[in-house]
């Protein structure tokens, strides 16, 4: 069995609390406690699974990066969380937005072969993993906002953080 271990986190938009494993990262939020995360989520690894810990190491540091600026620090983070097939090809899909840039539910929709954009806004709302599979970088065609499980204050800063530090990327 998976070890697994948790931490929260202080960001600039609220605590986030991570519960990782050997497995990569297993489930995100911003919450302040991996109890909030696991009920929020109802992530079935549940609060009594995971360890408490100062910090998830390369997990806790990609994180600490991405805030500092480096925007593609959480791209290399292995994540596993369950889903349908379809839920899974649309994370992949997300996994694959550059940071800096959007996508509308409906190209979400059309990358996973699905007409629906509601669909694609159901997978973006079920992702258990926020940040390392970025659903913030899905927006609506008309270039609204769109929903954000997290709020879209939260929305707003992330999308504003990647376009801020994308331009200095070489």
């Amino acid at each position: 069995m998976t070890k697994i271990a948790s931490t929260t986190m202080t960001t600039p938009i609220g605590p986030f609390t991570m519960i990782g494993g050997d497995d990569g990262m297993i489930a995100a939020g911003f919450v302040a406690t991996v109890g909030e995360l696991c009920r929020e989520l109802r992530h079935p690894a549940g609060a009594d699974a995971a360890v408490e810990r100062r910090d998830l190491g390369g997990l806790s540091e990609a994180v600490v990066r991405y805030f500092a600026g480096d925007i593609h620090a959480l791209d290399a983070i292995k994540v596993t969380q369950e889903g349908t097939r379809f839920q899974q090809a649309a994370w992949t899909v997300l996994r694959a937005i550059p940071a800096g840039e959007t996508i509308s539910y409906r190209e979400l929709a059309a990358r996973t072969h699905t007409r629906s954009a509601r669909a694609a806004g159901s997978a973006c709302g079920r992702n258990a993993v926020t940040l390392f599979v970025p659903c913030h970088r899905v927006v609506q065609s008309g270039g609204g906002l769109g929903g954000y499980y997290w709020g879209l204050e939260r929305k707003r800063w992330l999308l504003e953080h990647e376009r801020r530090h994308g331009r200095s990327t070489p």
